[in-house]
């Protein structure tokens, strides 16, 4: 089918978004995977030594065909997420991902990026190339490609029920948050809830034609009621509704077929299987592999110290909370419904002022602006708005340019919605590279769940959304300003996984600093910018429960690291029961017994990050030790928006990509190993 008829086999610009429709799927990828299978069969057959203009040239350029053409389709899942484009995106994905099996395994292309890496060739290739060379010759052996040819058929069958158990279990918990609302009639019922929460939930309940006030559980919707609302039962309802999402209480909502459990305990066993098909102990080994940590021991070492640094500031947050909790709110048993509505309670009483009041100061219009200003003034590069094919009317596209040229562009997709998956996350649309006509222009996908402007007003975020806001577009900046020409390499391809939250927690940094928030502001009703006085305020509340937010972030990383390591799926002890150990060992805030977080832990059995989410925290020391350099040179320039030292930054880190080891990159920007010191300081965790 040619590319005039099907738009997914257009690869001369953007994605045509205007045109693609579920239809187009099948038809366009299976040309691709036949196309596919055909270079490989003529490349299996050539007898001339593999180099590579012949031989690796030829793979990236039909690879890249087939994952921009099925980018486009995972991403229309991720964010319309309708019937027709779920059953296009499940219809084609077990043949998508018994191709990449497939390809893993084939021993023929195998012994050729082997025989490449050994040859004379090879010596003369540019550091790029041969990173790229060497992480195919390791990712074949991860792929099973030395597997006896009697394994290799189950080997691809765990690979392809592995991606659609993942994409189900994600399924499985959007279709589990909309399953749940609360509908309120009396408005005496919502007291304490923000006045922009109660109209967005006013204006839901009259798009389905009732009076009245609907709220879900997506988070701009959930988190006022659990933050604000002075009704406890309400609170009570919403906090169990989510914490039991697509777990075996969906039976009682009817909705049975959501509970994420079984599949919860395929994903584990799959795993375990895959693990011991390659000959590694455990699944945790095999994510190891490309990451910066070289054992599952040494990340539990790392989880754990840090665990222990962060204990005593925790205990204390806890005790300061219940007694807060008591004396003030007369609250002598604080349940996990109450925390955050008691937590926000303390924070406005020490430090005397709110989420709420905050976000009035953060219309998004100048939230963008701000952003756009730290991004030129450490980049120097100009962000304009521009136009493209969208999915959704509210989808904004911009450009990037340096030096008068273009050297980026992104979509910009902000809002929440009920067909859209929750959290934020940076994804591909196309990679910079060198082809035939010069420089390809890459391309990203920023999206967000903040909520959307209501009655003709523009958004307000929470400080916390700008932060999201900022870390996405770091990991945006990774992809759109790296000068790699090779796309295996090029922006966030091939850097280690635990190194790829460096560039978005870095930008985090910049919310922070005041000359960045006073020019970013102007409050939704007065125009006034933030007061000083409440940027002071919000600054002395910076690291307000950091103890225990760090050991909440620990105890994921932890639980994630031991159920694909040190758990037996099947044996005599469940994954709950693992949680459970691991908070007895570094919780301080225990939830409910029927709590079901796992059930909805997307990041490990639905995303990317299975054995790995331990590495936002890595990444926080890289990038935390980062940013310190753009504070040691405030202090001669006055700003941390310092264009030279930003410079550097793009050139040591951002610039190359994967092209180099991602701790060699960090010694090039900071002369120097990475040390935990400036994230300890961050978070206001040093002795006094």
């Amino acid at each position: 089918m040619s590319a005039t008829l099907n738009p997914l086999l257009d690869f001369t610009s953007l994605p045509r978004f205007d045109t693609v429709t579920p239809e187009h799927v099948a038809p366009a990828i299976r040309e691709l995977l036949s196309e596919n299978r055909a270079l490989i069969k003529t490349l299996e057959a050539s007898t001339t030594p593999a180099t590579w203009a012949d031989f690796v040239q030829p793979m990236t350029d039909a690879g890249e065909k087939l994952s921009r053409a099925w980018g486009i389709v995972g991403h229309l899942h991720s964010v319309n997420d309708v019937p027709e484009w779920r059953e296009a995106y499940n219809g084609m994905l077990p043949e998508v991902s018994g191709f990449f099996a497939e390809l893993g395994q084939n021993l023929a292309l195998f012994a050729k990026y082997k025989a490449l890496s050994e040859s004379l060739e090879y010596k003369t290739l540019t550091p790029a190339r041969r990173r790229i060379i060497d992480n195919d010759v390791r990712d074949f052996r991860l792929a099973g490609a030395e597997l006896p040819e009697a394994q290799k058929p189950r080997f691809k069958e765990v690979q392809e029920e592995l991606s659609a158990l993942a994409a189900k279990f994600s399924e499985n918990v959007l279709d589990a948050t909309n399953a749940h609302a609360e509908w309120i009639e009396d408005e005496a019922l919502l007291a304490g809830i923000p006045a922009d929460a109660k109209a967005a939930a006013r204006a839901a309940a009259g798009k389905d034609g009732k009076a009245g006030w609907k709220f879900t559980l997506h988070q701009p919707s959930y988190v006022p009621v659990v933050q604000y609302a002075d009704n406890r039962d309400l609170r009570a309802r919403m906090y169990r509704a989510s914490a039991t999402r697509a777990s075996e209480f969906s039976q009682l909502s009817g909705k049975p077929e959501l509970d994420n459990t079984p599949l919860i305990n395929k994903i584990l066993a799959l795993h375990a299987e895959e693990a011991k098909l390659l000959g590694y102990a455990n699944y945790a080994e095999i994510s190891l592999v490309p990451k910066m940590a070289q054992s599952p021991a040494q990340v539990a070492v790392f989880l754990r110290d840090l665990a222990a640094k962060a204990r005593p500031f925790a205990e204390k947050d806890v005790a300061e909370l219940h007694a807060f909790a008591k004396t003030e709110l007369n609250l002598d048993q604080l349940e996990a419904w109450d925390m955050a509505y008691a937590s926000e309670k303390l924070r406005e009483k020490r430090y005397a002022f709110s989420d709420e009041e905050v976000k009035q100061y953060f219309p998004e219009p100048k939230v963008l602006a701000g952003l756009f200003r730290v991004i030129e003034s450490i980049f120097s590069v100009k962000l304009e708005a521009d136009s493209a094919p969208v999915w959704h009317p509210t989808v904004r596209f911009f450009r990037i340019i340096k030096n008068g040229e273009l050297i980026g562009q992104f979509y910009l997709d902000l809002y929440a919605r009920e067909t859209k998956r929750g959290g934020a996350w940076m994804d591909e649309a196309i990679t910079r590279r060198r082809i035939a006509g010069g420089i390809q222009t890459p391309v990203a996908y920023l999206n967000c769940n903040f909520p959307a402007p209501i009655n003709g007003k523009p958004a307000t975020f929470s400080h916390d959304d700008v932060i999201t806001l900022f870390h996405e577009c770091g990991h945006g900046l990774h992809h759109l300003l790296t000068r790699v020409e090779e796309l295996p390499v090029s922006g966030i391809h091939g850097v280690e996984w635990d190194a790829v939250e460096l560039p978005s927690q870095f930008m985090e940094n910049f919310c922070w600093e005041w000359d960045v928030l006073q020019g970013m502001t102007t409050h939704a009703e007065t125009g006034a910018t933030l007061p000083r006085a409440l940027f002071d305020k919000m600054i002395a509340a910076k690291n307000f429960q950091s103890g225990m937010q760090t050991l909440r972030q620990i105890e994921f990383g932890l639980f994630d690291l031991r159920v694909y390591s040190d758990f037996v799926p099947g044996g005599p002890k469940t994954f709950l029961q693992l949680l459970n150990e691991v908070r007895r060992e570094v919780a301080v805030v225990t939830p409910p017994e029927w709590n079901r977080f796992p059930q909805s832990f997307s990041h490990i059995f639905g995303g990317g990050y299975a054995a790995g989410y331990y590495s936002y925290k890595w990444a926080e020391v890289l990038s935390a030790d980062a940013y310190e350099a753009f504070e040691e040179a405030s202090k001669t320039s006055g700003t941390t928006l310092d264009a030279t030292t930003g410079e550097r930054y793009l050139r040591e880190i951002l610039s190359v990509g994967g092209s180099r080891p991602a701790i060699e990159s960090f010694k090039a920007f900071r002369g120097r190993e990475p040390k935990p010191d400036a994230l300890l300081r961050h978070n206001g965790m040093v002795a006094a």
